[in-house]
C-alpha cells in the first residue's frame, strides 16, 4: 500500500467512520486503516442464538432521543427501542441481595444511599476537588456492595480509582437498547466507508513537512493524520511515533487507562423472565459476587450480565467457562433455578485482553479528571487525535466517539485551510 492524500485516519470504530464521513463532506481525501478484521471497534453484535443478537460492547443508545445515532437508526429502518428507556432509570431499578429481592424498606434506603453518593461526588467535582470517589462516599454502608460495584461496571475500574471530576462530568441515562444490536447498527452506517481491514499503524513519522503512516501493506503520506485508537493501544507502545510524542500527550495517555467491564450474554430457549420480569436489575451476596443484569427489554430471550473493574478483570482471566457459570448463577439468584435447564449458550466477552483496544473505555485517575483536554489537543497541526476518551460528557459511549470524530474532522478542515 502506498498512497498520498489530505488525511489518514487510523482507526475504524465510531470516531474513525464519523471523521471519515465527514473528512468527505469538506472535500478532503482520506484513507481510513483498520488494524482488526471488521469495522466498528467497541460496537459489535454476534449472533448467540438464530434472530437473537447480543451486543459485546456499547448496547445502549445513552441519552435516547438525542443521541445522533437515533436518526441513523431511523433512516436505516433499525428498530429501537424508544417506549422503554424509562426502564432503565433508578426508580424502576430492581435489586436483590442473598437471592431475595429487596423490600420496600430496604429498597428505598439503597436508592437513598445511592443518591447521597452521587451528590457527594457532583460536590466534590463542584469544589474542584479531584479525588478519588472512595474518598467522598461511605463504603461502609449497607448499601454500599451493590452501588460500588455498578460504578466499577460504569467505569471499568474500582472507586478507588476514579476520578470525582471525570464521574461528574459524564452525562446522559441509558437511553434506547437496539433490537439487533448496536454494533449492527454501527456497521450498517459505516457500511459505505472505503476502509483498509487488517491493516494496523505500526509508526507515524511526524519528523518532515506532512505524515507518514508504516503498515505492514505499505506507506501511506498524508498532511494530517487523525489517531481515533484506544489509550490502551497508545499505552503499549504497538504504535511508534517518531519523533516520540511530548511529555504532555504522554501523561494524558498513561492518567486516562483503560477500565474494563466484561459482559456476558446468556440465552434461554424460552422466556425465563416471565410477563413482568424484563428490566434492570442488580443482584448481590453479602460474600461478594455483584453484577447488574439486563433482563433484555427487546423481546429476546437474552440476560446480559455486567461485571467491572479487577473483578471484571479477575473473572475474564478465570476463562470462558467461569463467565459462563457466573452470569447463570447470577441469573438464577433473580429467576429462580429453574432457569438453568433453559439456557442454550452464552457468549463471554474478554475486553482487557482484546489486542486493538486493550480495555473497555478511558477512565481518568483521580487528579487527572482535565487529561481528556490534552488527550484531544493536536500536535504540530499535523497529530490530531479522537474518540470516547477525549470527550466529556461523552466519555465511555459510542455517540461520544461519533462527535468527537465529527469535530475533529471538522477542526481538521479548518487547520488545512479548507474554505
Amino acid at each position: 500500500m502506498s498512497s498520498d492524500c489530505d488525511v489518514i485516519v487510523i482507526g475504524a470504530g465510531a470516531a474513525g467512520i464519523a471523521a471519515a464521513k465527514e473528512l468527505s463532506r469538506q472535500g478532503l481525501t482520506h484513507t481510513v486503516i483498520e488494524g482488526s478484521h471488521r469495522i466498528g471497534g467497541r460496537a459489535y453484535s454476534e449472533e448467540v442464538a438464530p434472530g437473537a443478537w447480543f451486543d459485546l460492547g456499547c448496547a445502549w443508545l445513552v441519552g435516547g432521543a438525542v443521541n445522533p445515532f437515533v436518526p441513523i437508526a431511523d433512516a436505516l429502518g433499525i428498530e429501537l427501542g424508544k417506549d422503554k428507556d424509562t426502564m432503565f432509570e433508578l426508580e424502576n431499578h430492581r435489586f436483590y441481595r442473598n437471592g431475595e429481592p429487596l423490600n420496600e424498606e430496604q429498597r428505598a434506603a439503597c436508592v437513598r444511599y445511592y443518591e447521597v453518593s452521587d451528590e457527594a461526588v457532583f460536590a466534590a467535582a463542584e469544589d474542584k476537588r479531584d479525588v478519588a470517589i472512595a474518598d467522598v462516599i461511605d463504603l461502609g454502608h449497607e448499601f454500599a456492595p451493590p452501588h460500588v460495584g455498578g460504578l466499577a461496571t460504569s467505569w471499568g475500574m474500582d472507586v478507588d480509582l476514579v476520578s470525582t471530576t471525570d464521574s461528574a462530568s459524564s452525562v446522559g441515562e441509558l437511553g434506547y437498547a437496539v433490537l439487533n444490536g448496536y454494533g449492527n447498527l454501527v456497521a450498517a452506517w459505516g457500511a459505505d466507508v472505503p476502509v483498509s481491514l487488517n491493516t494496523r499503524a505500526e509508526r507515524i513519522d511526524w519528523s518532515g513537512p506532512g505524515v507518514t503512516v508504516e503498515t505492514p501493506k505499505g506507506t501511506i503520506r498524508g498532511r494530517a493524520v487523525l489517531c481515533t485508537v484506544s489509550t490502551g493501544v497508545l499505552a503499549s507502545g504497538e504504535i511508534t511515533f517518531a519523533p516520540g510524542l511530548p511529555d504532555w500527550k504522554t501523561e494524558a495517555i498513561h492518567n486516562l487507562p483503560m477500565g474494563t467491564e466484561n459482559k456476558m450474554g446468556v440465552h434461554f430457549d424460552k422466556d425465563v423472565f416471565g410477563p413482568d420480569g424484563r428490566g434492570h436489575y442488580t443482584t448481590w451476596h453479602d460474600d461478594g459476587d455483584m453484577a447488574k443484569i439486563h433482563a433484555c427489554v427487546m423481546g429476546n430471550n437474552i440476560a446480559s450480565v455486567f461485571v467491572g473493574g479487577r473483578h471484571g478483570v479477575w473473572l475474564e482471566k478465570q476463562g470462558q467457562q467461569a463467565g459462563h457459570d457466573f452470569a447463570v448463577d447470577r441469573c438464577a439468584d433473580i429467576f429462580g433455578n429453574d432457569i438453568r435447564k433453559h439456557v442454550t449458550r452464552s457468549i463471554v466477552t474478554a475486553w482487557e485482553s482484546e489486542p486493538w483496544t486493550r480495555g473497555s473505555w478511558a477512565c481518568a485517575r483521580p487528579g487527572h479528571g482535565h487529561q481528556r483536554t490534552n488527550l484531544k489537543r493536536a500536535i504540530d497541526d499535523r497529530l490530531f487525535f479522537a474518540g470516547e476518551a477525549t470527550v466529556y460528557g461523552g466519555q465511555g459511549t459510542c455517540d461520544g466517539a461519533y462527535v468527537s470524530g465529527v469535530e475533529t474532522a471538522q477542526e481538521i478542515a479548518v487547520t488545512l485551510g479548507v474554505k
